[in-house]
């Protein structure tokens, strides 16, 4: 992974406030969307996404470690909240963090048998535990197969906002975007996310200075797993649905394309990759199965033109932590 990380800028007082004006930039075009007329579910989706891709980046742009099975975690968190807020019938936040349980729960699980391994061994292990995952809910009768949860009542977070509003909604899941994404950038920030780049660097020598590198990389993916939770009970509410798709390989597959096309080991590259393929899916709808190839295409073209992915190049060109 060095080799796509290896003109990473030190973490200075100049980076940081190049990234909060960054970070400011982004927050205020944002929340202007709903006084554009683009469409908000465009946009929803796509900062569920945005928040996934990120909590991936934190596991392998930071951490070196190639999860094959991210989904798991999405579509998990996903059908906890459906379920609650259907069946149980609690209310919005208490479905979240039902949802965010769920995933934090399977990722300490995964991440005990995962992280015993290495390099491709390990992204097999997630990819075969994602697998085992999707075949458990095609079967479980609370996922009702292949239907899905369907019909999934909004409600008011917190009595008070009204998700049916799709204004209201907006705000609520870009809240919890900004809110997800400022706590990736302060662990990154923090002396754990310096021991994580050290181990993506060269784990022996990290283990020489004394660090138990077993237990970095498990909080690390524990945490990823619980962000990636935590975007799927969001999920949720703009779909109003949870469905296998979540859970399915290709959507691991989906993720890892995000983040590379963003740039990997970037702040900002995964949420310009996970708008740009979801409005790929959105705006290319109409090309029916063609749309995959074209996303093949453009990511072939990313990998030979733009090795750093979009963001990763922008900031290299600029010599700017982006």
């Amino acid at each position: 992974m060095s080799a796509l990380t290896d003109d990473t800028l030190p973490v200075t007082p100049r980076a940081m406030r190049d990234e909060m004006i960054v970070f400011a930039a982004m927050a205020v075009l944002l929340g202007l969307v709903p006084l554009t007329g683009i469409y908000p579910f465009f946009v929803m989706q796509a900062l569920c996404f945005a928040l996934l891709a990120c909590a991936f980046n934190l596991l392998i742009g930071y951490g070196g470690l190639l999860s094959f099975g991210h989904a798991m975690f999405l579509g998990t968190a996903g059908y906890c909240s459906a379920h609650a807020l259907k069946v149980w019938g609690v209310t919005p936040e208490v479905g979240i963090l039902v949802g965010v349980a769920g995933a934090a729960a399977l990722s300490v699980v995964t991440g005990f048998i995962s992280i015993r391994r290495q390099g491709i061994y390990f992204s097999m292990i997630t990819l075969a535990l994602s697998q085992l995952l999707f075949f458990i809910y095609l079967q479980a009768p609370f996922t009702h197969g292949e239907d899905g949860i369907q019909g999934i009542p909004q409600g008011h977070l917190f009595g008070i906002f009204n998700l049916a509003k799709p204004t209201v909604l907006y705000y609520v899941v870009l809240a919890g975007f900004l809110g997800g994404f400022l706590l990736i950038y302060r662990t990154i920030n923090s002396p754990f996310g310096e021991v994580l780049k050290s181990i993506r660097e060269n784990e022996q020598r990290a283990i020489s200075l004394g660090y138990k590198t077993d237990q970095y990389k498990l909080l690390a993916f524990i945490l990823s797993g619980t962000l990636a939770g935590f975007a799927g009970s969001l999920k949720v509410f703009v779909a109003q649905n949870a469905s296998l798709t979540d859970v399915h390989w290709t959507m691991s597959g989906e993720i890892v394309l995000m983040t590379l096309v963003g740039g990997l080991g970037t702040i900002f590259g995964p949420v310009v990759g996970a708008f740009v393929i979801i409005a790929m899916q959105q705006y290319l709808a109409g090309f029916g199965q063609w749309v995959t190839v074209i996303q093949g295409v453009i990511f072939v073209a990313c990998v030979l033109t733009f090795r750093r992915g979009i963001i990763g190049e922008i900031a290299h060109f600029f010599r700017r932590s982006l």
